[in-house]
């Protein structure tokens, strides 16, 4: 049998075990069937070596649930953060980070034969030269080092102006701490402000989705995507049926709930020609494509189209394009007048008329009139009617206002 070990190889399989254990903290171990019960407890060994003091064990019927329980308002940093920082690497890998950095940081170029000479010179360690020079260009593509070319000759340095400037203005490494507070890509300022022990006492958040930092990865390749105005590939997998499928779009732009704080992208689907949105905590990978030639030309239909959108959804449950909602309210006034505040308000664009004294319309066109019934319910005790071109719209605020009658033994 293998040892088990805290450093990981595969990011997307911890990163799914991660969030079950931090949203479906009510899963016991005989719960995840997709893998096998000796790669379940790898995982929760590692998940209570990386966030012991989060850890809660709730002992039920048939085992135990292993959750986490992270208050964001009290905590100056995301613990998920440590997530990203145990990546495997091997003996070699170890050695050469250190003493590569460590011999660069004298800040002149050198070649990869110059740094595996002073590698064995200076630190008595014998290295191919192929390794050295294949660590140096994975450094330069991650950051950690310049590359420049004098003639034919490829030369590898250390930029320490970053390093040095942060040190000169120590105030920088507060609006890091802010940074890695402020939700997308918070790792970097955390990075950052632990390279200069550097600790957040100043800033807290009260609302903050700390889980979505295990989305940044996928964030950043469909932003690249965005920027280079390309095609994605993107590998699907269902939270609820656990299939895993794909789907080839245009990404647009990413939107993000206020209410949840939860991600989606944008995309244009060019086989079904329309908009769609999909969750990023569904998107296990990215491939880029070809350019889009009409990238521009579908932003802008986008923006067209966001006037009628009240969530995601660009198509209601029956088909049409557009979907009619009309909704009568009785609003006693003068009383009552904040009510039409915020239909108005909150209706994002929807027409607010008074069509007789102490009754209100609010009428409202959009691509999914489903999605609007959480707000519409908030209205309950003061609509006498809606309608919606939607039939089974308007048939599931009736059906659901029965069943409200019956728990409460209200007579209709």
């Amino acid at each position: 049998m293998s040892d088990f070990h805290e450093l990981i190889k595969s990011f997307p399989k911890t990163r799914d075990y991660v969030r079950d254990f931090f949203v479906y903290g009510f899963k016991t171990r005989n719960d995840f069937k997709e893998k096998s019960p000796r790669t379940y407890d790898n995982e929760r060994r590692r998940l209570e070596s990386w966030l012991a003091p989060y850890v809660r064990k709730d002992h039920v019927p048939g085992g135990s649930n292993i959750s986490l329980a992270i208050d964001s308002s009290l905590l100056d940093t995301n613990p998920l953060f440590r997530v990203w920082k145990t990546k495997s690497f091997t003996d070699n890998d170890i050695i050469l980070h250190f003493l590569i950095l460590d011999l660069l940081q004298d800040g002149r170029a050198r070649t990869a034969e110059e740094i595996t000479d002073s590698l064995l010179a200076e630190y008595e360690t014998l290295f191919d030269i192929q390794t050295v020079r294949r660590k140096c260009n994975t450094y330069e593509k991650e950051g950690l080092l310049q590359k420049t070319k004098s003639g034919k000759t490829v030369l590898f340095s250390l930029d320490n102006t970053l390093a040095l400037w942060l040190r000169a203005n120590g105030n920088v490494l507060d609006a890091c701490s802010f940074f890695q507070m402020a939700g997308h890509f918070g790792i970097i300022g955390n990075e950052l402000a632990e390279q200069f022990d550097h600790e957040n006492q100043t800033f807290r958040v009260k609302h903050s989705f700390f889980v979505h930092t295990l989305e940044e990865e996928i964030l950043l390749e469909l932003l690249n995507a965005m920027d280079q105005q390309k095609s994605v590939r993107m590998d699907l997998r269902s939270s609820r049926r656990g299939t895993v499928s794909t789907a080839e779009c245009v990404p647009l732009q990413i939107f993000i709930s206020t209410r949840t704080g939860r991600r989606f992208l944008c995309g244009y689907l060019r086989r079904r020609r329309r908009f769609s949105c999909f969750r990023l905590d569904a998107v296990k990978r990215v491939t880029l494509l070809e350019s889009a030639e009409d990238y521009s030309v579908l932003l802008d239909q986008l923006d067209q189209n966001r006037k009628n959108l009240w969530g995601v959804s660009f198509q209601g449950g029956e088909g049409h394009r557009l979907d009619t909602l009309t909704m009568t309210l009785q609003v006693i006034e003068p009383g009552e007048s904040y009510i039409v505040d915020r239909l108005k308000r909150e209706g994002r664009g929807g027409k607010v008329t008074k069509i007789a004294e102490h009754v209100y319309r609010y009428e409202i066109q959009s691509f999914d009139c489903n999605e609007m019934l959480p707000w519409i319910r908030t209205f309950t005790g003061r609509i006498l009617s809606l309608e919606c071109s939607a039939k089974l719209v308007e048939q599931r605020f009736y059906r659901d206002l029965q069943t409200l009658y019956r728990m409460y033994s209200i007579e209709m």
